[in-house]
Formats: C-alpha cells, structure tokens, sequence
C-alpha cells in the first residue's frame, strides 16, 4: 500500500507568518518560510512580496502543520466548519499545549474530563483557528 500523509494546511490573509510562529512557540520544532517574493511572477503587488507562499512547521514528534497568505488578488475566506485536532497518551505534553494554543484565544470547552474518559477541550486560537485537543482515555 503507499505511504499517505495528511496534512492541515491553514489560510491566512497576511498573517500566516506571525501565526506559524506562534505554533512554533506552541509545538516546537522546525519553521521553514518561503515568500512569493523569493519566485519569479508569483505576486503582482510589490506590497505583496513578504507574504508567505508556504509555511512548514515540524515538530519533534512529526507533526506536520503547513500555511500560506492569501494575495489580494484572491478570495479569501476565513476557515469555517474545520479543527485542528491533537490527541495523545502523554497528560502533560497535551496540557502544555492546550494552554500555549489558548493563550489569546477563545475556550469553547475547556481541557476536562468528558463523559467517555481522557480529557477533551476545544477553542478557538488567537488566529481564529479551531482546535480540539484530546487525551486519550484509558483502557477499561
């Protein structure tokens, strides 16, 4: 069978670098960049040539997070009806976490116990992103 990989992959108006670097403040790992400026005929507005083309974040436990600006002369639209989600076995990684995604943020259930076990919590980030964040439960 051949290998797969899926990927979030977030839309910003022009915020894209500002918000992967708070993910990496979140998630540690390796942050590459690269703008429209650095290709040829990729934007029409010189204003436009810092935006991010693409964003690449890797954690330390392979956790893959990419994003990208949206130049002017697109739509955007504002991810709706989407979460990230982020489950684990380790307590304490999910906790620190949920705490760094939430600062900024807008809790819309907090990090508790749910009525199937583990913890759960869902917000929205100072991004305007949503997550849910998962510990799983342990075995009966």
């Amino acid at each position: 069978m051949p290998s797969l990989t899926l990927n979030p992959y977030l839309s910003f108006r022009t915020q894209a670098r500002e918000a992967m670097g708070f993910y990496q403040r979140v998630f540690g790992g390796e942050l590459e960049v690269s703008t429209f400026g650095q290709y040829e005929g990729m934007v029409d507005d010189p204003a436009e040539r810092d935006l991010v083309m693409h964003a690449q974040l890797t954690t330390p436990e392979g956790l893959v997070l990419m994003a990208a600006d949206t130049p002017g002369r697109m739509e955007y639209r504002a991810p709706t009806g989407v979460a990230v989600s982020v489950s684990g076995d380790d307590e304490a990684t999910l906790e620190r976490l949920w705490s760094g995604l939430a600062e900024g943020g807008v809790i819309m259930m907090p990090f508790d116990t749910p009525p199937w076990g583990g913890r759960f919590g869902m917000l929205t980030d100072r991004y305007g992103v949503e997550w849910m964040v998962a510990l799983n439960a342990a075995p009966a």
